[in-house]
């Protein structure tokens, strides 16, 4: 417990507070009294054994997990669909030169062109999987 003069100090120089509930799961108060608050009903309602909270298996989220996307995670995600276009047409610019009839014969420049398709691909796959976190997690 802080002393008074901590509290209004903590209050005065933060504008959110993180309480974390040593499960793995967080939430976000505006000032200290109320996470004081939160952590009161949580020993509460852990000393009385008709409100334990059944173990939630592990795949289910926990109630304090973060359901919005950042403001920087929101600006990512707006321009994703123009990053993967672009990754897609660099594969496929990759792919015809890959292709191109005039390095058929140069075994260089065919390993070249095959090392920057494969690297174009897995940059195409780096953009497909953000973006299907930043969707899980935009709901």
């Amino acid at each position: 417990m802080l002393v008074t003069h901590d509290r209004y100090m903590l209050d005065r120089v933060s504008n959110i507070v993180i309480g974390l509930d040593g499960q793995g799961g967080s939430a976000s108060f505006a000032d200290y009294s109320q996470w004081e608050s939160w952590q009161q009903e949580r020993e509460q309602s852990a000393k009385s054994p008709a409100s334990q909270p059944e173990r939630a298996d592990p795949g289910s989220k926990s109630p304090f997990a973060k359901k919005k996307l950042s403001y920087l995670e929101a600006r990512e995600y707006e321009g994703i669909e123009q990053r993967v276009a672009d990754a897609e047409q660099l594969v496929r610019s990759k792919a015809a030169q890959l292709a191109d009839p005039a390095i058929a014969s140069s075994a260089s420049q065919l390993v070249t062109a095959q090392a920057e398709m494969e690297a174009a691909q897995k940059a195409l796959e780096i953009i497909y999987a953000r973006w299907a976190e930043l969707e899980e997690k935009n709901g």
